[in-house]
């Protein structure tokens, strides 16, 4: 299994398929020709786990000979599950107490870990939302006595704290650990930076561990330390107390030089960056690190001084392919202002030109800009960029009068154009941002197929309003946001759809293939804007597709926003070849194996005050 040629085996070893994540399976049994025939093989509920049986769940499956391992429930149990019947086989959970409680992310995560030593040790690693990492038995569910403390290390020791800042309660995950060799990798991910309590924070140290001892071996800090590689970008001492610029998003590796691709978020907060003057590094980030050490082999930041929380959402891919007419080794980070930067894997270099180019300056009292921002000169953007006149919805003159009135009320300007005060000097009420802080693209990430070298970008086209207000008694931050909505009717947006894409991108010419909408028009759209329904197009929804590509389809669900729909296209023109109906909207990233002779492709799927449950579909037995 190589991170440049998919899944290849018919298994999924790995949260994106592969190491190199590229969502991409060479399974071809379900094709243009039966796809309509797909349906619901089993289903698996997760009702009785954890205390909140409503939550939903964003986890993807492994599945590794013949057995599916998830997590499910608030308290992140760990289920295996039967990968032909849906049958549970075991289930571990953990009580963390408090640890739980005061936890910043108390969900079931996205998903686990696989470690075998080849020789019969096959563990489960799962990190738990008390930031414990705990390794089970593959065949039993048991913890392994050798690993840790009785089968679990406690993430909080070892790692770097801030005065009078406690870890529990500050620091925990919803990624699963990214293992190479015999090294775990593990990020983390904290409370959402937009009203916090301090600027004073816990740091997004990276650090890796020994696979059979749980043994730390390493630590990487994003926010260096003095005589540390970017500590003169953390102005006036700020490198002391700033927090985040973690890794909550899944870590890519690539199984030949053992390196990993570590996408970093912004650091605390996520909007106002006055207590923390100059560039930031290594916030807002794709960093490549050798898994062994935890050396840098190389970085880029793509945002200097992230003000507008547009971290790195999303796991690099890595591929092989031809671009240009010569074979490249290439990592391609997708992010949520709508770029896709792609990168020689080995070195760091773009693939093609970045550009520093000037950008819009703030000012909000107390707060720093950087002067410049990197843009790709390819691709170009799969998302809209900056919010102008002509951006605003038209589908009848009266209604472009009245969204020019909304639009009246706050700021628009190019991408980067910053947040802004809620009773700034102008009038404004804040800063019309487009793409979304969640996104452009979140997550849910993209899919690759190496052999055509197309990836395909599920997308949100969903303006935001990034006003700032007074910390006061909230926050002891100069400034935290406020909330504002800028929408022309309940539920519609205030801009042009399509509000949600799918968009293919030829990285063999760094070129767009083709768009088409996320889904159909949502229902009350034209009774909301009081219109025809004729005069509305097909808009998509305001939700991030989930991509799964194989040898001969691309399979998309609409994500936690949209229908509980399954598509089935063309991937050469986005055309729908069969659509699956769901018994709830698709949460998790879909996935597929090949079990016994048949394949099956597997999602959480949730929502609407209903458990969540994992559902498989495949070709009716005949």
């Amino acid at each position: 299994m190589a991170g440049q040629t998919g899944v290849s085996d018919g298994e999924w070893g790995v949260y994106g398929g592969d190491p190199g994540h590229t969502r991409y399976s060479q399974l071809d049994q379900i094709d243009s020709s039966n796809a309509e025939e797909l349906e619901i093989a089993w289903r698996w509920s997760g009702r009785n786990y954890g205390p909140n049986p409503r939550i939903r769940s964003s986890t993807t499956p492994l599945m590794v000979n013949g057995v599916l391992y998830a997590t499910a429930g608030q308290r992140r149990a760990v289920v295996a599950i039967d990968a032909g019947s849906g049958e549970t086989l075991w289930m571990w959970t953990m009580d963390e107490g408090q640890r739980l409680a005061e936890a910043p992310r108390p969900n079931p995560g996205r998903g686990v870990g696989y470690w075998s030593d080849g020789n019969g040790d096959d563990r489960v690693i799962v990190v738990t939302p008390g930031y414990h990492m705990v390794a089970l038995n593959a065949q039993t569910g048991r913890p392994i006595s050798g690993f840790g403390s009785e089968g679990t290390v406690d993430l909080n020791e070892g790692h770097r704290a801030r005065n009078d800042i406690s870890l529990v309660g500050t620091i925990g995950a919803s990624s699963p650990p990214t293992i190479v060799g015999n090294v775990i990798v593990v990020g983390s991910a904290h409370h959402v930076g937009s009203r916090p309590p301090s600027m004073t924070n816990t740091p997004g140290d990276i650090r890796g561990f020994d696979a059979r001892s749980g043994e730390l071996l390493w630590t990487f800090k994003t926010i260096p330390e003095p005589g540390e590689e970017g500590n003169e970008t953390w102005m006036y001492e700020s490198w002391s107390y700033t927090g985040n610029a973690a890794a909550w998003a899944p870590i890519s590796f690539d199984e030949e030089t053992g390196y990993v691709y570590v996408p970093t978020e912004a650091a605390t907060g996520d909007y106002y960056g006055g207590h923390r003057h100059g560039d930031n590094l290594f916030s807002t980030s794709l960093l490549c690190l050798d898994s062994k050490t935890g050396q840098k082999i190389w970085h880029f930041q793509m945002i200097h001084h992230d003000i507008w929380d547009w971290d790195n959402p999303t796991a690099p891919i890595l591929a092989d392919i031809e671009v240009d007419g010569v074979s490249r080794k290439i990592a391609i980070q997708l992010t949520k202002q709508g770029f896709a930067y792609v990168f020689d894997r080995l070195t760091g270099e773009p693939i093609w030109p970045i550009e520093e180019r000037p950008v819009p300056q703030t000012d909000v009292p107390g707060e720093w800009t950087s002067p410049t921002q990197p843009f790709p000169t390819k691709p170009p953007a799969f998302e809209r960029q900056g919010i102008t006149d002509d951006d605003l919805i038209d589908f009848t003159p009266e209604i472009k009068e009245r969204a020019r009135a909304i639009a009246a009320n706050y700021r628009m300007g190019p991408l980067f154009t910053p947040p802004s005060l809620r009773d700034a000097p102008d009038g404004k009420q804040g800063t019309l941002v487009l793409p979304h802080e969640l996104g452009g693209v979140n997550w849910e990430g993209g899919a690759l197929d190496p052999e055509t070298g197309i990836l395909y970008i599920g997308s949100q086209t969903n303006p935001t309003v990034l006003q700032l207000i007074p910390g006061g008694d909230q926050s002891d931050m100069n400034y935290i946001r406020g909330y504002a909505r800028a929408q022309i009717a309940r539920g519609v947006s205030i801009v042009k759809p399509p509000w949600g894409r799918i968009t293919a991108l030829d990285l063999s010419t760094g070129d767009h293939s083709w768009t088409v909408p996320n889904g159909d028009t949502p229902d009350g759209v034209a009774e909301a804007l009081g219109i025809d329904p004729e005069l509305i197009p097909r808009t998509g929804k305001v939700s991030r597709a989930s991509v799964l590509v194989t040898k001969t389809l691309l399979f998309t669900g609409e994500g936690a926003s949209g229908a509980p729909m399954f598509r089935a296209l063309d991937k050469a023109t986005g055309e729908i070849i069969a659509e699956i109906e769901l018994p709830n909207a698709q949460i998790g990233l879909p996935m597929t194996y090949m079990h016994e002779g048949r394949q099956f492709i597997v999602m959480s799927v949730g929502g609407g005050g209903q458990p969540a449950e994992l559902i498989a579909l495949a070709l009716p037995v005949d």
